[in-house]
């Protein structure tokens, strides 16, 4: 679908890749079905890759979005690793809005553009190997 690239990072697809339903259907924990059976269809699904689909779960493709754009804020707070490297150079900082792959993925037959103007922080890592 998306030439065996995630939908949402764009990184090449692996064997052991996941289904994800872009908009959410909702998973009962302790009963069978979903909150949103009718989303559970092919028109929903997307191509994903692990670490994609895990950290989205049952979340909608905006608050994903606001997830992916906070990653910066959490890394600063919460990783010495990160803080450390970013010290040494290794990692750069830029201002870069969430755009998923599926949002920028050119067909044979259409376009598909992002829907918002997040603004979240990005990594740029140097090539200093």
């Amino acid at each position: 679908m998306y030439g065996g690239k995630c939908a949402y990072c764009g990184c090449e697809l692996h064997p052991g890749w996941h289904v994800d339903h872009l908009k959410p259907i909702k998973r009962h924990l302790h009963k069978e079905g979903c909150r949103h059976p009718k989303r559970d269809c092919v028109e929903n699904c997307m191509p994903a890759c692990a670490s994609c689909n895990i950290n989205k779960h049952s979340m909608s493709i905006e608050e994903f979005r606001k997830l992916v754009g906070g990653f910066i804020k959490s890394l600063n707070r919460d990783s010495t690793q990160y803080k450390i490297a970013k010290r040494y150079g290794f990692i750069v900082e830029v201002e870069k809005k969430v755009v998923f792959y599926f949002e920028t993925f050119v067909s044979s037959s259409t376009t598909i553009t992002a829907s918002e103007e997040n603004t979240s922080a990005g990594i740029e890592i140097p090539n200093k190997l």
